[in-house]
């Protein structure tokens, strides 16, 4: 029987790439937006193979929005199976804590964290029932290192890490599988192409005005060094296919090793340091 795999922001960046290698290897995807009329960049990336289109099903799915959710539930309850969920949407908000509102805060999370848990629990149900299954959430290397102007972002990331490593241990006993993939900066990366920031840190008249100049400034300089997104794609559709996920952490990226091990040895005072000087050197 053909596998069925659900992945959400499937417009763009990872969720799009994703979508078409799983289509290549013989998936059933459901290929989730908010709007589906951005269902169409695929009509122009599979001029050569107009077959694989047969294989998307495009799906209209807002995971911060309740009714959309509950949609998509009663969707989900019609499939024959659910082999593999694919959490992939999400924004990035920037700004500095003092001047992000708590309603810029909430938003980022509804969709980072809320709408993870949504989606999941609408699937889970049909994956405790055939007694098998993947859900596999994107995360971010900013889940596991902070960075400066960046706090909403990296609050919500860092809160689907504790949700990914619980939910690997409750799902493990019913043969569903949890993975973590966990980015460094890629060409589609949203804290570039797509990030927004909160009003309170824009204008001159905002005392971190320079900082945020800074913090813009070691995002833009960093784009020469950004992976291809391919291989973000390629590891999720990996993972998808393998009998059992193994382990919950898949860290990927040029640097990422290496990254996280100095955080884990170096003192913070030295991290410290590093950080900010990367960021004010560029003022």
């Amino acid at each position: 029987m053909q596998k069925t795999a659900i992945v959400t922001g499937a417009s763009s960046g990872f969720g799009l790439l994703t979508t078409i290698e799983l289509a290549k290897r013989g998936f059933h995807v459901v290929a989730t937006m908010r709007n589906v009329e951005k269902r169409s960049v695929y009509k122009t990336l599979f001029d050569e193979r107009p077959d694989l289109l047969e294989q998307i099903e495009f799906v209209s799915l807002d995971v911060s929005v309740e009714d959309s959710i509950n949609q998509f539930a009663e969707y989900v309850n019609q499939l024959k199976t659910v082999d593999v969920l694919i959490n992939n949407a999400g924004f990035a908000m920037g700004g500095f804590a003092e001047q992000v509102s708590i309603s810029d805060y909430r938003r980022q999370f509804e969709t980072n964290v809320f709408g993870v848990m949504a989606v999941t629990q609408a699937v889970l149900p049909k994956m405790r029932e055939q007694k098998s299954g993947k859900i596999i959430n994107v995360g971010s290397v900013s889940g596991l290192v902070g960075f400066p102007g960046l706090s909403p972002y990296a609050a919500s990331k860092h809160a689907l890490e504790g949700y990914s490593e619980s939910l690997r241990l409750e799902l493990q006993p019913f043969g569903i599988d949890v993975a973590l993939i966990e980015p460094g900066s890629y060409q589609t990366n949203i804290w570039s192409s797509g990030m927004e920031v909160s009003t309170g840190s824009l204008g001159e008249q905002s005392p971190y005005a320079a900082y945020m100049q800074g913090v813009m400034g070691n995002v833009e300089a960093g784009k020469k060094k950004h992976g291809d997104p391919l291989e973000v794609a390629r590891l999720i559709s990996d993972l998808a296919e393998k009998e059992r996920i193994s382990k919950l952490r898949y860290p990927v990226g040029r640097g990422m090793k290496t990254l996280l091990l100095l955080k884990q040895l170096v003192p913070w005072s030295w991290w410290e340091k590093v950080v900010l000087a990367q960021v004010f050197k560029r003022k």
